[in-house]
């Protein structure tokens, strides 16, 4: 139920009802009324910034999230790949040792032969390791189940429990992450 008001549009309160217009208003009650819509306004901004705060602070690790996914999938791309170079890499170290070792008075061919496969295994392990696939020799360290497959177990006087002792194969990470136990 509202009246005609001669100094404007009548106001709606709060509750639903109609406030009159400030005009109507005494001095106190204006002040009244604009500290409480100021109130108001305050609590709206300090509303609306909370949330912008919230949303900004929603896309900063949005950024960093797929900032970091994109980094390791660029690291580990090839893991498929490195798992199979790695075993590239065991079946040439095989090959090297099954070449007999060095003899005084062996044909000249065959020196260079084993020559030109070991330098190739060093290049083709360099070659590796600029590219993040790195070969750990585990012989004489302690035993980790993270890098580290155990085949059987020895008891020796010569190393305290837990020591790796002879390795058939060598534990190969790509970039840091496990490629590869030894065995």
């Amino acid at each position: 139920m509202s009246t005609e008001n001669p100094n404007g549009p009548p106001v709606s309160a709060p509750d639903g009802g109609v406030e009159p217009h400030p005009s109507q208003l005494a001095p106190d009650g204006i002040m009244l009324v604009a500290t409480a819509r100021i109130a108001e306004l305050e609590a709206e901004v300090a509303d609306l910034r909370d949330r912008w705060m919230r949303a900004e602070a929603e896309m900063a690790n949005v950024r960093a999230r797929a900032k970091r996914e994109a980094e390791e999938a660029r690291l580990f791309a090839v893991q498929k790949f490195g798992r199979d170079v790695v075993e590239a890499a065991e079946n040439m170290k095989r090959g090297l040792e099954a070449i007999p070792p060095a003899t005084p008075g062996e044909p000249e061919l065959v020196t260079k032969l084993r020559d030109g496969f070991e330098g190739v295994e060093r290049s083709f392990l360099a070659l590796l390791e600029r590219n993040g696939i790195v070969r750990q020799d585990p012989t004489g360290a302690s035993f980790d189940p993270n890098l580290h497959q155990a085949m059987s177990q020895q008891e020796t006087a010569e190393h305290p429990p837990g020591t790796v002792v002879q390795a058939w194969t060598q534990a190969w990470t790509l970039n840091g992450r496990l490629l590869r136990p030894a065995m």
